[in-house]
Protein backbone atom coordinates (compact mmCIF):
# COMPACT_ATOMS: atom_id res chain seq x y z
CA UNK A 1 0.00 0.00 0.00
CA UNK A 2 2.10 3.09 -1.32
CA UNK A 3 -0.35 5.67 -2.51
CA UNK A 4 -3.68 6.57 -4.07
CA UNK A 5 -4.44 4.37 -6.76
CA UNK A 6 -3.97 1.54 -4.10
CA UNK A 7 -6.85 2.75 -3.09
CA UNK A 8 -8.86 3.32 -5.91
CA UNK A 9 -10.21 -0.62 -5.72
CA UNK A 10 -11.35 -1.56 -2.11
CA UNK A 11 -12.90 -4.78 -0.97
CA UNK A 12 -15.89 -4.84 -0.81
CA UNK A 13 -17.17 -6.75 2.16
CA UNK A 14 -20.77 -7.53 0.92
CA UNK A 15 -19.32 -10.44 -1.05
CA UNK A 16 -19.75 -14.10 -0.23
CA UNK A 17 -16.59 -14.74 1.84
CA UNK A 18 -15.20 -18.10 1.10
CA UNK A 19 -16.02 -21.51 2.67
CA UNK A 20 -13.03 -21.59 5.34
CA UNK A 21 -12.97 -20.84 9.19
CA UNK A 22 -11.64 -18.27 11.73
CA UNK A 23 -9.14 -19.27 14.38
CA UNK A 24 -6.52 -17.98 16.56
CA UNK A 25 -3.15 -18.81 15.03
CA UNK A 26 -0.06 -17.79 16.89
CA UNK A 27 -1.78 -15.17 18.40
CA UNK A 28 -3.79 -13.91 15.18
CA UNK A 29 -7.59 -14.27 14.20
CA UNK A 30 -6.79 -15.94 11.47
CA UNK A 31 -9.03 -17.30 7.81
CA UNK A 32 -7.81 -20.86 7.59
CA UNK A 33 -8.60 -23.10 4.76
CA UNK A 34 -7.52 -26.56 3.90
CA UNK A 35 -6.71 -29.79 5.62
CA UNK A 36 -5.05 -29.61 8.84
CA UNK A 37 -3.83 -32.74 7.85
CA UNK A 38 -1.45 -31.40 4.97
CA UNK A 39 2.33 -31.13 6.25
CA UNK A 40 2.49 -28.09 3.41
CA UNK A 41 1.56 -24.79 4.44
CA UNK A 42 1.35 -21.06 3.13
CA UNK A 43 1.21 -17.84 4.68
CA UNK A 44 -1.21 -15.47 2.94
CA UNK A 45 -0.07 -12.27 3.95
CA UNK A 46 -3.26 -9.32 2.62
CA UNK A 47 -2.82 -5.90 1.85
CA UNK A 48 -4.37 -3.35 3.69
CA UNK A 49 -7.76 -4.38 3.22
CA UNK A 50 -7.22 -7.05 5.14
CA UNK A 51 -7.92 -10.40 5.98
CA UNK A 52 -11.69 -10.41 5.69
CA UNK A 53 -11.65 -9.12 2.30
CA UNK A 54 -13.90 -12.08 0.26
CA UNK A 55 -11.41 -12.10 -3.22
CA UNK A 56 -8.62 -13.12 -1.03
CA UNK A 57 -10.83 -15.92 0.97
CA UNK A 58 -11.98 -17.10 -2.27
CA UNK A 59 -8.12 -16.99 -3.01
CA UNK A 60 -7.66 -18.83 -0.40
CA UNK A 61 -9.62 -21.54 -0.62
CA UNK A 62 -8.19 -22.07 -4.10
CA UNK A 63 -4.62 -22.70 -2.94
CA UNK A 64 -5.98 -24.87 -0.36
CA UNK A 65 -7.99 -27.22 -2.68
CA UNK A 66 -4.31 -27.32 -4.41
CA UNK A 67 -3.40 -29.87 -1.04
CA UNK A 68 -2.38 -26.70 1.05
CA UNK A 69 -2.96 -25.52 4.62
CA UNK A 70 -3.46 -21.73 4.01
CA UNK A 71 -3.57 -18.91 7.18
CA UNK A 72 -4.48 -15.58 6.08
CA UNK A 73 -3.83 -13.44 9.49
CA UNK A 74 -5.46 -10.49 10.58
CA UNK A 75 -2.26 -8.58 10.84
CA UNK A 76 -4.33 -5.48 11.79
CA UNK A 77 -6.55 -6.66 14.46
CA UNK A 78 -9.43 -5.39 13.59
CA UNK A 79 -8.55 -2.33 11.92
CA UNK A 80 -7.72 -3.00 8.42
CA UNK A 81 -7.85 0.43 5.55
CA UNK A 82 -10.79 1.34 4.40
CA UNK A 83 -11.76 4.13 1.86
CA UNK A 84 -14.35 5.62 4.30
CA UNK A 85 -13.85 8.53 6.23
CA UNK A 86 -10.65 11.21 6.18
CA UNK A 87 -8.52 8.17 6.78
CA UNK A 88 -5.08 9.27 4.93
CA UNK A 89 -3.36 5.83 3.86
CA UNK A 90 -0.03 7.60 4.97
CA UNK A 91 -1.43 7.77 8.76
CA UNK A 92 -2.94 4.31 8.62
CA UNK A 93 0.74 3.16 7.66
CA UNK A 94 2.19 4.85 10.66
CA UNK A 95 0.25 2.69 12.59
CA UNK A 96 0.08 -0.67 10.70
CA UNK A 97 3.73 -1.05 10.04
CA UNK A 98 5.03 -4.28 7.97
CA UNK A 99 7.81 -4.01 10.37
CA UNK A 100 5.30 -5.28 13.25
CA UNK A 101 3.52 -7.34 10.56
CA UNK A 102 6.97 -9.38 9.87
CA UNK A 103 7.20 -9.88 13.62
CA UNK A 104 3.94 -11.13 13.93
CA UNK A 105 3.92 -13.13 10.72
CA UNK A 106 6.84 -15.08 12.66
CA UNK A 107 5.04 -16.51 15.44
CA UNK A 108 2.53 -17.73 12.70
CA UNK A 109 5.34 -19.84 11.27
CA UNK A 110 6.12 -21.05 14.55
CA UNK A 111 2.55 -22.03 15.24
CA UNK A 112 2.40 -23.81 11.63
CA UNK A 113 5.28 -25.34 12.28
CA UNK A 114 4.45 -26.72 15.72
CA UNK A 115 1.17 -28.40 14.35
CA UNK A 116 3.78 -30.55 12.14
CA UNK A 117 3.63 -28.20 8.92
CA UNK A 118 6.89 -29.38 7.92
CA UNK A 119 7.34 -27.01 4.48
CA UNK A 120 6.22 -23.33 4.72
CA UNK A 121 5.71 -20.86 1.89
CA UNK A 122 4.86 -17.41 1.91
CA UNK A 123 2.72 -14.96 -0.50
CA UNK A 124 1.56 -11.31 0.27
CA UNK A 125 -0.02 -8.75 -1.76
CA UNK A 126 0.87 -4.91 -1.87
CA UNK A 127 1.56 -4.11 2.45
CA UNK A 128 2.07 -7.92 1.91
CA UNK A 129 4.69 -8.14 -0.12
CA UNK A 130 6.68 -6.35 1.87
CA UNK A 131 5.67 -8.33 5.13
CA UNK A 132 7.05 -11.87 2.99
CA UNK A 133 10.51 -9.86 1.50
CA UNK A 134 11.43 -9.26 5.32
CA UNK A 135 10.61 -13.44 5.69
CA UNK A 136 12.19 -14.27 3.43
CA UNK A 137 15.85 -12.79 4.33
CA UNK A 138 15.69 -15.59 6.53
CA UNK A 139 15.26 -19.89 6.01
CA UNK A 140 11.86 -20.04 7.85
CA UNK A 141 10.36 -19.97 4.46
CA UNK A 142 11.00 -22.28 1.25
CA UNK A 143 10.02 -19.94 -1.38
CA UNK A 144 7.58 -16.49 -1.71
CA UNK A 145 5.62 -15.00 -4.01
CA UNK A 146 5.16 -11.27 -4.23
CA UNK A 147 2.00 -10.01 -5.78
CA UNK A 148 2.52 -6.20 -6.60
CA UNK A 149 5.13 -5.78 -3.99
CA UNK A 150 4.57 -2.10 -2.58
CA UNK A 151 7.43 -0.82 -0.04
CA UNK A 152 10.05 -3.56 -1.84
CA UNK A 153 13.10 -1.88 -2.67
CA UNK A 154 15.76 -3.42 -4.63
CA UNK A 155 18.01 -3.95 -1.65
CA UNK A 156 15.22 -5.82 -0.16
CA UNK A 157 15.15 -7.98 -2.92
CA UNK A 158 19.18 -8.58 -2.93
CA UNK A 159 19.17 -9.70 0.73
CA UNK A 160 16.30 -12.75 0.09
CA UNK A 161 17.36 -16.16 0.74
CA UNK A 162 14.64 -18.36 -0.92
CA UNK A 163 13.16 -18.74 -4.44
CA UNK A 164 10.84 -15.56 -5.05
CA UNK A 165 8.51 -14.56 -8.00
CA UNK A 166 7.27 -11.37 -8.26
CA UNK A 167 4.05 -10.33 -9.49
CA UNK A 168 3.50 -7.03 -11.40
CA UNK A 169 0.58 -5.22 -12.88
CA UNK A 170 1.35 -3.79 -16.18
CA UNK A 171 -0.09 0.07 -14.62
CA UNK A 172 1.45 0.02 -11.80
CA UNK A 173 2.85 3.27 -10.42
CA UNK A 174 4.51 1.69 -7.06
CA UNK A 175 5.77 -1.29 -8.80
CA UNK A 176 6.27 -0.40 -12.63
CA UNK A 177 7.13 -3.05 -14.93
CA UNK A 178 10.76 -1.52 -14.69
CA UNK A 179 11.18 -2.08 -11.30
CA UNK A 180 9.72 -5.13 -10.66
CA UNK A 181 12.24 -6.70 -13.75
Amino acid sequence: MVGIQCCQNPSDLSLSSGSGHVEEIGGLQSYVSGSSDSKLGILLVSDAFGYEAPNLRNLTDKVAAAGFYVVVPDFFHGDPYTTTGDKDVWVWLESHGTDVGTENAKTVIEALKDTGISAVGAAGMCWGGKVVGELAKSDDLKAIVMMHPGLVTVDDIKEIKVPISMLGAEVDEASPPELVK
